[in-house]
Formats: C-alpha cells, sequence, structure tokens
C-alpha cells in the first residue's frame, strides 16, 4: 500500500525536513503521525500525494512508483487518494452538493453517478439535509464532514488526514473520529497527522512519531507520548 525507503528531503533553503525515513503500511491501516511542530509530519504526509517530491528515496503508493511517475500521472494518482485537511479548503460560492460533486465531475463521471455517490457520502457523514447549504452556513465541525465526504467520493484506497480536529471542539473532534473510524472500517486506509494526546491515547491505532526528521516510534495501538 505505502512504502517509503530511505527517504530524505532537503528543501532549497537548506532545511532537511526528513532524514533517512523508512515506513511500511498496510492496505486497511489506521496510522497516526505524531511528533513536535516542525519534526517534518507535514512533509510526510505531502509526499504520499505527490504535494512534494523526495531529495532520495524510493516511494510506493499503490503500488505505483512515485520517483518515476510523470506530471501528467499524477491527477490519476490522486484519484486514490482522499485529502482532509485542517481549513476544510471548501470552495466558498458552491453548495455542498457542489463542493463535493466537483471531485466527481473533474475526472468526468457521469451525472447520474455523481448524484448517487453525493448523496450517498452525505448520508454517511449525517449531512444528507445539508446539500444545499454553502459553507458559511454551517458549523466548523459541519464543514469538516463535508470535507471528508469530498475525499471519499472517489472511493479512495487512501484517506490523509492533515490535523482535521485541529480547529474543532473536544465533542466534534470526537464525531470527525467516529467518522473516519466508519471509513477505516470499510477497508480504507487512513493516515492522519495529529496533535491530539486525547484521541491518540483513547482510540488506540497504530502510532508513527517523528522528530527532527526521523522515525523514533512505530507502535501497534501506540499512545502519543508527548506533552501538550
Amino acid at each position: 500500500m505505502i512504502l517509503m525507503d530511505d527517504i530524505y528531503k532537503k528543501y532549497a533553503n537548506g532545511v532537511t525536513a526528513l532524514n533517512g525515513i523508512s515506513v511500511d503500511i498496510k492496505q486497511g491501516e489506521f496510522v497516526y503521525i505524531v511528533g513536535p511542530s516542525g519534526a517534518g509530519k507535514s512533509t510526510f504526509i505531502k509526499l504520499m500525494y505527490r504535494q512534494e517530491k523526495p531529495t532520495s528515496g524510493k516511494i510506493i503508493i499503490n503500488e505505483k512508483d512515485l520517483q518515476t511517475l510523470q506530471e501528467k500521472e499524477i491527477p490519476y494518482l490522486r484519484r486514490d487518494i482522499g485529502v482532509v485537511f485542517q481549513d476544510f479548503k471548501l470552495l466558498p460560492r458552491l453548495t455542498v452538493y457542489e463542493n463535493i460533486a466537483f471531485a466527481l465531475e473533474v475526472i468526468e463521471e457521469t451525472p447520474r453517478n455523481i448524484r448517487r455517490r453525493v448523496m450517498d457520502v452525505l448520508d454517511l457523514v449525517g449531512l444528507k439535509n445539508k446539500a444545499r447549504f454553502i459553507p458559511d452556513e454551517l458549523s466548523g465541525g459541519e464543514q469538516q464532514r463535508v470535507s471528508i465526504a469530498r475525499a471519499i467520493v472517489n472511493h479512495p484506497k487512501l484517506v490523509i488526514a492533515d490535523e482535521p480536529t485541529g480547529n474543532l471542539d473536544p465533542d466534534t473532534s470526537w464525531e470527525i473520529m467516529r467518522t473516519l473510524e466508519e471509513i477505516n472500517d470499510k477497508g480504507t486506509t487512513i493516515i492522519m497527522a495529529t496533535h491530539s494526546k486525547e484521541i491518540v491515547n483513547k482510540i488506540k491505532k497504530r502510532v508513527i512519531a517523528i522528530e527532527n526528521g526521523v522515525i523514533v516510534r512505530d507502535e501497534h495501538r501506540g499512545e502519543y507520548g508527548y506533552e501538550v
């Protein structure tokens, strides 16, 4: 599913974000990525959907070698990857329905399939009755659930969630986690970067801890391990 072998990432300003990362993540796993700010978590995540390229090393995602992937092939890679951002990244002038449908329109899905799949994912995240609302009419938690619905509407094999509960109150954060767990239960791999000690310690999953660009812990049913 995801294989990184001896990954280094050095930016043009001289900062080495990742320093010899190697990891193997199987289909269907739920993995937390934890560590201090500036540890390299965001770079680690961005490499998976080719937002960034490593300086050296090998990355295989869904049997695709990202080092040899041509630019024209990147959209096809991303069809199998859903990304959920901390700040939602919804299009403000589009309705909930249109925000999610857009992900299918760009791959030229049929109107009939678009409607069916959009309504299916809205039902999954509990927002079927908000299809015609615009983002500003929703709470933060509802906007994040729309973001999740958009990420999974293509039935991706992998969902990458970058601090998906970072801007949400505790009750709403637990709702988002229940949604992600439900998606994971259906076989989708979840990679979630987080600073939430409470979530990691309560909902036990695999924990990969990164510090100074190096994996310092990789534990099945691990704990957060940092003071917050």
